[in-house]
């Protein structure tokens, strides 16, 4: 696993971990009066806000790596990481919570720049080994977080020989977050000495001095060098805005199952959820992401030769539906018979459209990657990717779960009213995901000597 990889998974192990008890620490603050059916508006809210936040910058970060390496950036993003999830830990009330997610992603500008850094690492004729190894990493945080945030969540309740201290119990969300913390913390030292940047010394030198010299009176061949900075309006090609276009949809659509998948499971059965403890939220979410991994480790890449990009991603996109529409029938089932054997079934049904659906993110990767203007662009191609997926994954947390709330209050299709909505959006992103070329674009060749530098 390579130092990049390993700065994915650091960065995911925090974030993931809070979802299996973000649901019970909201109902812990009072803000919601003792009314659970409004916890989906806060929760879907704390969760929305770190991409709000992060599609604020999130542009500059990567954009700023195509001018200074990505090196820099990704220290930057790992040091921020450790100290808005040690914040979110200490926080006891509902805004010192907002506060430190705002701060995780504003300093979040990793995500986009990784995404580049495997772009510069490979070509069309490897880069599908190399994007099946970002789903096999996140899957890693995706089990590994969850698991952390389930099974140390109120350590002073579960493990009550060891944390007799005070503090425990005054903080019982504090140790998740600093095990997290730990993860990152090693990923920031491996990354300050062992990482080797992989933007060209002499395409960087370029590109900065090309930055200070942006007309083309002084600078004749401005509008024909490829390394040359491009302005934003020249990003928004058909090709970059249709690939584009399609991550926000999958980002969309997987962002609200995600966020609606932990309130459902935590949501007590007589307002449509099965009242799972945030430890089995851990377990399943934690079994969900090993699964990805395994899957996409060993078969994306072979997927994705024999049916190629457009397949995959279609494919990928079309069992979202399915798994919005699984939710309300495991609640019916769990309502008329428990939480029994069939249950635990169609959960793990439900998990393996999921997987499935997770393939789609490796395909519309090599479309974006593939539809960079020019290799000096694609941090700049992958920031803006990634500001306007930040945008639709602020939006789909705050409106699947306050949705689900309205559901539940105001007995729209008897409960169930957001899964049909999203299964409906769901329907529209197959037919945008039509529209997509049966195969990736060409990519411009580059002149580069490909040195790197530590």
């Amino acid at each position: 696993m390579s130092t990049n990889e390993e700065n994915e998974l650091r960065l995911r192990c925090p974030n993931q971990s809070i979802y299996p008890y973000i649901n019970q620490l909201i109902s812990e603050l009072d803000i919601t009066g003792g009314d659970e059916r409004k916890v989906g508006y806060y929760a879907g809210l704390i969760e929305s806000l770190f991409f709000v936040t992060e599609a604020m910058t999130v542009f500059q970060w990567s954009r700023a790596s195509d001018h200074i390496g990505r090196k820099p950036i990704l220290l930057i993003g790992l040091a921020g990481s450790m100290i808005s999830m040690l914040l979110f830990g200490l926080s006891k009330t509902f805004w010192a919570l907002v506060i430190s997610r705002c701060l995780t992603g504003l300093l979040n500008g990793n995500i986009g720049v990784m995404k580049s850094t495997i772009g510069d690492l490979t070509d069309s004729s490897n880069r599908a080994e190399g994007v099946s190894m970002l789903p096999v990493v996140w899957s890693l945080g995706a089990t590994i977080g969850p698991l952390i945030g389930g099974t140390f969540a109120r350590p002073h309740e579960r493990f009550p020989q060891v944390f007799t201290a005070p503090f425990w119990k005054a903080y019982p969300y504090f140790l998740p977050c600093l095990i997290g913390v730990g993860y990152v913390f090693v990923a920031f030292w491996i990354t300050a000495f062992a990482f080797k940047e992989t933007i060209p010394k002499k395409r960087r030198s370029r590109i900065l001095s090309r930055a200070s010299s942006t007309d083309s009176s002084e600078n004749p061949d401005f509008h024909y060098r490829a390394d040359r900075p491009l302005l934003l309006r020249e990003l928004f090609t058909h090709r970059v805005v249709l690939s584009v276009s399609n991550y926000v949809a999958l980002a969309f659509l997987n962002i609200s199952f995600n966020a609606l998948l932990p309130l459902f499971l935590a949501m007590p059965l007589n307002i449509g959820g099965l009242g799972l403890p945030p430890s089995a939220i851990g377990y399943i979410m934690g079994g969900y992401g090993a699964a990805t991994g395994i899957f996409q480790f060993f078969w994306f890449a072979k997927i994705n030769r024999m049916l190629g990009e457009k397949r995959v991603f279609v494919t990928g996109m079309m069992v979202l539906p399915g798994c919005f529409m699984m939710l309300p029938m495991i609640s019916v089932v769990a309502q008329n018979f428990g939480v029994y054997a069939l249950v635990w079934v169609m959960i793990a049904f439900t998990m393996m459209l999921a997987v499935i659906m997770d393939m789609a993110y490796g395909a519309i990767f090599m479309y974006i990657t593939a539809s960079s203007p020019t290799k000096a662009a694609l941090g700049a191609t992958h920031g803006l990717s990634q500001t306007s997926a930040s945008i639709s994954r602020a939006i789909g947390p705050a409106l699947s779960a306050s949705l689900f709330s309205l559901s539940v209050q105001e007995g729209w299709l008897y409960g169930y009213a957001v899964y049909v909505i999203f299964a409906m959006l769901s329907i529209a992103g197959i037919c945008l995901a039509q529209q997509l070329p049966e195969e990736v674009w060409e990519e411009e060749e580059e002149n580069d000597d490909h040195d790197t530098d530590a």
